[in-house]
């Protein structure tokens, strides 16, 4: 089943390629969308595809990439919208 996520991930997440390494996990799952920095520190994440590949990059997410302190995530399901080509960071 094709869904959509907005995931929120704050700690310390900024400054050690914790949108890097999301970009990299996300295109591995097949998954599209986006990857951004917030001014509040947290990273913002932006996924469409398979609900089981969604899951799978909330999970690595609780743990983050080497050098991040994952603190918090919080999971919006949205719909999924098919809009998105590939999955980048965005600024």
């Amino acid at each position: 089943m094709l869904k959509a996520a907005k995931i929120y991930v704050s700690g310390l997440v900024q400054g050690v390629f914790f949108r890097a390494y999301t970009r990299s996990r996300a295109r591995a799952l097949g998954l599209k969308g986006w990857v951004r920095n917030l001014d509040d520190g947290r990273v913002e994440i932006f996924a469409e595809g398979e609900e089981g590949a969604l899951k799978k990059l909330i999970e690595w997410c609780k743990v983050g990439p080497p050098h991040a302190i994952v603190e918090d995530v919080k999971v919006e399901w949205c719909e999924y919208s098919g809009k998105y080509s590939s999955f980048d960071i965005i600024y």
